[in-house]
């Protein structure tokens, strides 16, 4: 069996009708089906079960399906590695961020590494910790910006920047106006906070637990928008980092005293499968340039 039986076979697989198949591979049907029934005299089995209307992959066929679309897939993964080492510094780095990091810092960065790079491309996703995490454990992105809260196997990480959380509360707040508090002075008060799936959700329970209380949830946010939002609406008191462009016309930005409110932000990364040079060149760029800003 060759390449090109192994790509009809996938096509047919996906579009269930030697005509349509043929059509887009630019095939005539005959040639096709020699090449179809090549493929099954070598196998030894038949891996479709013929209809009046097409063809369904049969128990034989769905197993070698499986094992052709792992196959093709290492063929693809090496010819790109191998283009990746003709040409280093072309090619797409697939990175992701949290949202606070969308406004200033992520443009910030790809703009510096790309005035050094431009011929290297980025394509960007802007989700939750949680979210990232697992597309860079599946491989669907190269590098995320993120604030994991614990180690995670195959995955390192970088540190960033220390993220200040700062209590906001609504201008007609008894706290409004005020320089500094303890995190137990809002105690009693409802708390809108993140969604579960954020790794803000379980950072700002546990600064409440270190303050001595268990937060009273009123409303739940997605991002810091929607929680100021929220506050700005009296729907209670929240946590949220800094943000360049947030609307301060209905809500006071404190800072906590007692317990120090910090998020790590991390670059990670997985160390357990394929880096191009491209991304490998960005995450040495990153891990200078924050070493020169320390």
């Amino acid at each position: 069996m060759d390449w090109h039986q192994l790509k009809y076979f996938q096509t047919l697989a996906s579009i269930s009708n030697f005509t349509k198949t043929a059509d887009e591979l630019a095939l005539s049907q005959s040639a096709l089906s020699r090449s179809i029934s090549r493929l099954e005299e070598e196998l030894g089995v038949p891996l479709f079960e013929r209809k009046s209307r097409g063809v369904v992959l049969n128990r034989y066929g769905e197993i070698f399906l499986k094992h052709v679309n792992q196959a093709m897939s290492e063929i693809a993964d090496a010819k790109q590695e191998i283009n990746n080492m003709v040409d280093p510094f072309h090619g797409t780095i697939a990175l992701a961020f949290i949202q606070p990091l969308g406004s200033s810092f992520i443009p910030d960065l790809i703009g510096g590494f790309q005035k050094e790079t431009p011929e290297i491309r980025f394509q960007l996703t802007q989700d939750t910790t949680k979210i990232i995490l697992s597309k860079i454990e599946s491989a669907e992105i190269d590098v995320g910006f993120c604030s994991p809260q614990e180690s995670i196997e195959n995955l390192s990480t970088f540190p960033i920047m220390n993220h200040e959380l700062f209590l906001i509360v609504h201008k007609d707040h008894r706290l409004a106006g005020t320089e500094q508090v303890d995190l137990c002075e809002v105690a009693d008060d409802p708390f809108v906070l993140y969604r579960p799936e954020s790794a803000l959700h379980d950072v700002i329970e546990g600064l409440c637990h270190d303050a001595g209380f268990h937060p009273k949830m009123s409303f739940e946010g997605f991002e810091e928008r929607t929680v100021a939002g929220l506050v700005g609406a009296k729907f209670g008191v929240a946590l949220i980092p800094f943000m360049p462009g947030l609307d301060m016309q209905k809500i006071s930005l404190i800072r906590v005293r007692e317990p120090h409110c910090l998020i790590v932000i991390q670059m990670v990364w997985r160390t357990n499968g394929y880096m191009s040079p491209a991304t490998t060149y960005f995450k040495s760029y990153v891990e200078n340039t924050m070493r020169l800003t320390e």
